[in-house]
C-alpha cells in the first residue's frame, strides 16, 4: 500500500491558502485607492458646479 504524501499536501494547501490571502489583500488595497481618488475627485466637481 502507498503511503500519502501528507505533508507535500498540507504545503501546497498552506501556499494555496498564502496566495488567495495575498491576491485579497491587493484586491482591498486598489480598491482604497480608488476609493481616495474618488473622493479627491468629488470635492473639485462639486466646486465647479456652483
Amino acid at each position: 500500500m502507498a503511503k500519502s504524501h501528507y505533508q507535500f499536501k498540507k504545503r501546497q494547501k498552506e501556499l494555496a491558502k498564502k496566495k488567495k490571502k495575498e491576491e485579497k489583500r491587493q484586491r482591498k488595497q486598489e480598491n482604497k485607492a480608488v476609493e481616495i481618488e474618488d473622493a479627491e475627485k468629488s470635492p473639485d466637481s462639486f466646486e465647479d458646479n456652483q
